[in-house]
């Protein structure tokens, strides 16, 4: 208690109030996350809730991670800090447009064993795009990384999924589930100049290149081609 007082004390705010912050910052990543399906938040908007009432500038990133801090300890969610990749075609240049602070952005990840997430919090309702999303990123991934959209459509209707297709039984419209993991930033999309026009591409972004999700990745496919003895090229 001594010391979050002595830490308190450069910021010239009492301890209810920084508690108060750090609510108010928790209660914001929970919602944002369940109203958006988990899409990360920016680390701009966590700021705004900060400085909306105070000027210190150091005080942000000192309720941030006391954030951080409760969210593990008391809801066991780890609150993952992404540094937004770039496609592989931007130049350094046009990279260097934008801020760092502004790439900054959070996800909430269970810290539970798998099979106890899996027994008292996974949504069954939510299942099905769990599936979709980690076959659309193998697909991405065994391709290289990065793949034209006509080639992931191609695979995408070997599978029965459609891109004029809006209502699924399971997904619904297909389009804007695959335009969902843009937003989640399991992949991003990257416009290129070809001979023959702009030609759009899918690659992998920041949560897909996670090591843990990338880890789970290879030993689905591992087990794939163990069970089917399938050729795992993506062309």
């Amino acid at each position: 208690m001594a010391n979050s007082r002595e830490d308190l004390s450069q910021f010239d705010i009492s301890l209810e109030e920084k508690d108060k912050l750090v609510a108010e910052v928790i209660r914001y990543i929970l919602f944002k996350t369940h109203q958006n399906s988990g899409c990360p938040i920016k680390r701009d908007e966590l700021t705004q809730i900060i400085t909306k009432n105070y000027r210190q500038r150091a005080l942000p990133a000192f309720v941030i991670n006391a954030a951080r801090e409760k969210l593990s300890t008391i809801f066991g969610y780890e609150m993952k800090e992404l540094q937004r990749s770039r496609p592989s075609s931007t130049n350094q240049g046009r990279a260097s447009q934008q801020s760092i602070a502004d790439a900054k952005s959070y996800v909430i990840i269970s810290q539970l064993p798998a099979d106890v997430y899996r027994k008292y919090v996974e949504d069954v309702n939510t299942a099905h795009l769990t599936g979709f999303t980690f076959v659309i990123v193998s697909i991405v991934y065994l391709a290289g990384g990065k793949i034209a959209e006509d080639g992931l459509w191609h695979h995408m209707r070997r599978m029965g999924l459609y891109e004029n297709e809006a209502n699924h039984p399971v997904l619904g419209n297909i389009k804007q589930a695959l335009e969902a993991l843009v937003q989640q930033r399991y992949l991003q999309k990257d416009k290129v100049n070809g001979h023959e026009g702009n030609i759009l591409f899918y690659e992998l972004a920041e949560r897909a290149l996670d090591e843990t999700i990338n880890k789970k990745i290879k030993e689905y496919i591992s087990q794939i081609v163990k069970n089917d003895g399938a050729s795992t090229d993506v062309k």
